[in-house]
């Protein structure tokens, strides 16, 4: 058992070699939870699982090459890590990739096509694959990253926005699937989506250092709004948008 805030669960992160990814094994296992990374780049997820080993003060951070778009991949990852641990508390989700245009008419539906498998179908096997095991958990916890644009969509972020708001919407039916679980007793297990408007890490600010990011939200404040999702109970956080940002 680990100390802090996480102590002894068990915490997976989809897309975790990205600076999102990266920012929230870092945070999580500075909190203790015994932290298991996917990404699809081997190489990404192999320096985020080290930075999160160093810094998570012996905290068991691994990390395995999965491919979310295969649902049968996804479950049995899902599989192995609770025979491994003997359980599973937690999976964020964090796979992400944007492509968008200057406006509606030239939207090229070729970017649909990508960000549906991205955001969408990935976001169906990982909610699959993990579904039982959060319900088995004290504190399960089902973590979507999304954006602002799914409830306010912009004329050249059709593609985007369409894909994240039905991530949304899945989301919410898993959070409606552990309420009605429940039943009078309240969720036992809770699905919930995080709001971004962007995200900013420390490479982006070195590259553009005039630029303002206004409204956007750094990697480590996000690490640490999903460490917090954990220490609210499972009825407060179960089917709601949390805003990072200011709501449209």
């Amino acid at each position: 058992m680990g100390n802090g805030s996480l102590g002894g669960a068990v915490i997976a992160v989809a897309g975790a070699g990205g600076p999102a990814g990266r920012a929230t094994l870092v945070r999580l296992a500075e909190a203790g939870a015994t932290v298991v990374g996917a990404d699809n780049d081997p190489a990404r997820l192999a320096e985020a699982v080290d930075a999160a080993r160093h810094a998570g003060g012996g905290a068991t951070v691994t990390g395995e090459t999965v491919d979310l778009l295969d649902l049968e991949s996804t479950r049995a990852w899902a599989d192995r890590i609770e025979k491994e641990y003997g359980r599973v508390d937690g999976l964020v989700h964090l796979v992400g990739g944007w492509r968008g245009g200057a406006d509606f008419a030239g939207t090229d539906l070729a970017d649909w096509d990508l960000l549906e498998k991205l955001l969408v179908r990935t976001v169906q096997h990982t909610s699959l694959a993990f579904h039982d095991g959060l319900r088995r958990s004290d504190r399960g916890r089902y973590v979507l990253v999304s954006a602002a644009g799914a409830t306010k969509p912009t004329a050249g972020n059709a593609a985007y926005s369409a894909a994240k708001a039905a991530a949304e919407a899945w989301t919410l039916a898993m959070a409606d699937g552990f309420r009605k679980a429940g039943g009078g007793a309240g969720p036992r297990a809770a699905a919930a989506i995080l709001v971004v408007k962007a995200l900013v890490h420390d490479a982006m600010r070195a590259e553009r250092p005039n630029a303002k990011f206004a409204g956007f939200t750094d990697v480590k404040d996000l690490a640490e709004a999903v460490e917090g999702v954990w220490s609210k109970s499972a009825a407060e956080v179960n089917g709601n948008r949390l805003w990072l940002t200011e709501k449209p």
